[in-house]
């Protein structure tokens, strides 16, 4: 069996005969198997090794068969192992693996069997392996000349290190005990009298199990090097442990420790010879306890390390921009008016600002325009159709078919109080003289005492307004201005009669000869223009 000195770790520790101590252990690095010889039924076999802190032995391979051979050593006899017929069978199953057997740990699960060949048993619903390393089905009420334990643990102790001559013995937690152990599970106890010590293996606290004891320092550095973490020397004669730079010994006077192992700093903390400094992460300062780290506003330095706005972070800062700019690789720039504009459909930049705009057959909102709605300017026009078939018309409009939209005539359903005129999507209400228009409504328009001014289609007569100072008292002329005035008007009329005496007599004289014609107020404006007779 070559894999036996590989894996083996342990050897046969003898125990004094009468004691409930196992008769024979081996002990792998995470494993240890002991062999019990007691006369005892199947309950008493599994009681006896659940006491120890194990269960009956399971052999799931190669390797623990090849310790109960070690364990048993050619003697004769027969003893428990871990596996029993669960209540749900009567009897074997012998087609399957383990003939229906589970093991004590509640799986099925084994790279290896050697049961001795039968038949479907019923009544017998335990197992016992014989010195040929046979399994055979027996009554579990039966006392079988001993039992085979386990005992499962994370880690395991080595053998220490002792100065020829000088003897150790070990003891298991589960009664073994004996000098020439490999492996030593923890709370396994290592006596030494010939240096007055006795040491435990102790679990360590994510180091794996050691050997330890509660007196603090070193022992004699001949043994296993006083139990050091680091070198094991003498000062004034007596063992004391040294650590390396950078590590102070800890409250055991054995183990090594950081200088920084149960420090209070809050980020970072740094060794300084035996002892150590806390330190801080960019963008924060050490507050002045000497471990708390406090946050800098980067943003109150000058000048700011930003173009616009600054904001702190914990540990940092933000640059961000004023509204119409945007960041580009760290600088800010400024946005085209475009960029977040509202607009529905189009946005149009303009010399100040932007403006909205709508596709062809939409119009902007007159209550918001940034919206746009549906427009047709006739009385007829397609309609707006989407990918589900669903149609839509502008306001005013009645959908006629399946794609058509037919303007609605609202002069029809009497909107108007007096006059309408139907517009395309809408109409127009009129009011005669003397009324004003609101809403569709024709209200009448009232003097200051609260009655109608007139009604109908008349014109306001304004009345005369009352002087507001009165007028200056009338003066009587001078006879001399008299007799200028009337010689003035006597010549006036004398020079119009001349002027149409002239004007009668030369229309006569061309009135054969050429005619004259406009063809609009333009021309009038102009001048006339002649044309020849013959182009009449």
């Amino acid at each position: 069996r070559p894999l036996l000195p590989l894996l083996l770790l342990g050897t046969v520790a003898l125990a004094h005969p009468g004691d409930l101590s196992p008769a024979g252990t081996q002990c792998l690095e995470h494993e240890c198997f002991a062999v019990f010889w007691a006369s005892r039924p199947f309950s008493g076999a599994r009681e006896g090794c659940e006491r120890g802190g194990g269960h009956l032995m399971t052999v799931r391979s190669t390797v623990a068969e090849e310790a109960i051979a070690l364990l048993l050593q050619n003697r004769e006899g027969r003893l428990w192992l871990g596996l029993l017929l669960p209540p749900s069978l009567s009897c074997t199953e012998p087609s399957r693996r383990l003939r229906g057997f589970r093991w004590v740990t509640g799986d099925r699960s084994t790279d290896y069997t050697n049961w001795a060949p039968s038949g479907q048993r019923c009544g017998e619903l335990c197992v016992t392996v014989s010195r040929e390393l046979r399994w055979e089905e027996r009554r579990c009420e039966e006392a079988a000349d001993g039992f085979l334990c386990q005992y499962s643990y994370g880690g395991s102790c080595p053998r220490l290190a002792a100065p020829r001559g000088v003897p150790v013995t070990y003891a298991t937690p589960f009664g073994a005990r004996g000098a020439e152990f490999l492996a030593l599970p923890p709370r396994s106890v290592a006596f030494i009298p010939d240096l007055g010590l006795e040491l435990r293996c102790e679990d360590g606290d994510g180091a794996g199990p050691h050997w330890d004891r509660d007196t603090p320092g070193a022992w004699p550095c001949e043994l296993d090097g006083g139990g050091c973490s680091g070198t094991c020397g003498e000062e004034r004669g007596q063992p004391r442990c040294f650590c390396p730079e950078g590590a102070v010994l800890g409250p055991d006077g054995r183990g090594c420790r950081s200088p920084c192992e149960g420090a209070q700093c809050q980020h970072h903390c740094v060794v300084a010879d035996s002892s150590f400094v806390c330190m801080c992460a960019v963008g924060y300062r050490l507050a002045a306890d000497g471990i708390s780290c406090e946050d800098i506003d980067d943003c109150a330095s000058e000048p700011g390390p930003c173009e616009q706005k600054c904001v702190n972070t914990k540990g940092g800062f933000e640059c961000q921009c004023h509204s119409g700019y945007r960041m580009v690789d760290g600088h800010c720039q400024r946005l085209p008016p475009c960029w977040e504009a509202p607009c529905q459909q189009r946005c149009e930049e303009l010399p100040h600002g932007y403006g909205c705009g709508c596709h062809p057959g939409y119009v902007v909102d007159p209550l918001d325009a940034t919206l746009c709605r549906l427009h047709c300017n006739t009385t007829e026009c397609p309609a707006v159709c989407d990918a589900g078939g669903a149609c839509e018309c502008p306001e005013g409009f009645l959908l006629d078919g399946d794609e058509l939209c037919i303007d609605i005539d609202e002069c029809d359903s009497d909107h108007c109080e007096f006059n309408c005129t139907n517009t395309p999507g809408g109409f127009q209400c009129h009011c005669p003289h003397g009324f004003y228009l609101r809403g569709v409504d024709c209200i009448p328009i009232l003097d200051g005492d609260g009655e109608e001014v007139f009604s109908g289609d008349f014109e306001p007569v304004r009345p005369t307004p009352a002087p507001s100072r009165p007028p200056p008292k009338a003066e009587q002329l001078h006879p001399g201005v008299l007799v200028g005035i009337a010689g003035g008007a006597l010549l006036s009329l004398l020079a119009l009669l001349a002027l149409g005496f002239h004007l009668a007599r030369k229309r006569c004289r061309s009135h054969g000869s050429m005619d004259y014609k406009y063809s609009g107020p333009h021309e009038k404006e102009l001048g006339l223009q002649p044309v020849s007779s013959a182009q009449k």
